[in-house]
């Protein structure tokens, strides 16, 4: 999986950008606050239709333009694609594949997977269960669309049901639309849990590894999978699962009712991370944050290697500069194979990674080196 080209106008601080790509190493640098992560973003948003750091595609256009075009020539599955995304002011984006516009960004699955790795993503750990909830969606999005599917369903009744929730007292008829939500969001749930269950299970064959090499055998990582209390095994299947999900949600019917706040269900999940039998959210050093938060990443991108067959597109954004020189040795050597992103604040010799190009950045603007 290979991203050969990028065009970009007016996203972000691009006023317009046409830039070829090495198969293997892509180095770009340049100071602070020059545009290098939004580069970075560009590439992972035409994976899915996301940013890591915007939560509105309007966002992501040049302060007083109207709309914005990213474009990526990707060689993957053993065929050219290209794919299109224009961002609009006040409207709708728009996704095309091959110059077919698409209806949703789960029809982008598959086509290019990425992994992105950034200083941010320290709240992996360190934050609560909705960042950890956001990276299994993110990484199973993009392996399987009907995941993606059952997610935005999913989302969309729970926001049905908040609102049901609210404002049942100023209008009691709503409840009668309860049960109905209730049996839609547990089929859908069923089917979330259960992904996430075997996606957690992969990462738990891969993660403890990387993160043994990582601290040079010295520290153990241990994942869990956490769900609603009805659920014994989150492996199920989703027609096991379906019942149990209606019993929790029968358990906490008149506490939702009472509260006005949606209690039942897998918006509540979290991924558990230990580091030797401590909770790593809590007692985990900064060293080891960052290190368990890198070993979920490479153990991301191995997962996608298996199912694709194909590495995906590896973007490490100023990560290497918050590592010693061991620790750098160990990500640059674990990461050969693949094409990979890497941005720094200098145009350094990075020992282990051959070959490549080298772009500096400076005010939106790229010129090879």
């Amino acid at each position: 999986m290979i991203f050969k080209r990028l065009e970009l106008d007016f996203f972000r601080n691009y006023p317009h950008l046409e830039l070829e790509f090495d198969p293997r190493v892509n180095l770009i640098y340049g100071d602070n606050a020059q545009g290098k992560t939004n580069l970075l973003e560009a590439v992972a948003y035409l994976s899915t239709a996301r940013s890591h750091r915007a939560r509105y595609d309007r966002e992501m256009i040049m302060l007083d333009i109207d709309s914005a075009f990213v474009k990526g020539e990707i060689f993957s599955r053993n065929r050219d694609f290209t794919l299109e995304v224009r961002l609009f002011r006040g409207r709708g984006r728009q996704l095309f594949s091959n110059g077919v516009r698409l209806k949703t960004a789960g029809e982008l699955t598959g086509i290019l997977n990425t992994v992105l790795f950034c200083p941010e993503d320290l709240s992996l750990i360190r934050a609560g269960g909705a960042e950890r909830r956001r990276f299994l969606d993110g990484a199973i999005c993009q392996l399987r669309p009907r995941y993606a599917q059952a997610l935005a369903e999913y989302n969309r009744l729970y926001d049905h049901k908040t609102r049901i929730l609210r404002d049942w007292p100023e209008n009691p008829s709503l409840l009668q639309t309860l049960d109905d939500f209730n049996l839609r969001m547990a089929q859908t749930g069923a089917m979330l849990i259960h992904y996430r269950a075997h996606f957690v299970k992969r990462l738990r064959e891969h993660a403890p590894a990387i993160h043994a090499d990582f601290s040079g055998g010295r520290e153990g990582l241990e994942l869990g999978y956490e769900t609603v209390s009805t659920v014994d095994d989150p492996q199920a299947g989703p027609r096991e699962l379906l019942p149990l999900l209606l019993e929790h949600q029968e358990k906490h019917r008149q506490a939702e009712i009472d509260s006005r706040q949606c209690l039942s269900g897998p918006h509540k999940d979290d991924l558990t991370v230990a580091i030797g039998g401590k909770n790593a959210k809590t007692y985990a050093s900064q060293g080891q944050t960052r290190t368990a938060a890198l070993s979920l990443k490479l153990a991301q991108r191995e997962i996608f290697q298996e199912e694709t067959g194909e590495w995906p597109v590896l973007l490490l954004d100023d990560v290497l500069s918050e590592l010693d020189p061991r620790r750098q040795a160990f990500v640059l050597n674990r990461i050969q194979g693949g094409q990979v992103f890497i941005t720094c604040c200098e145009e350094e010799k990075l020992e282990g990674l051959e070959g490549g190009k080298a772009f500096h950045i400076h005010d939106g603007r790229l010129g090879l080196v």
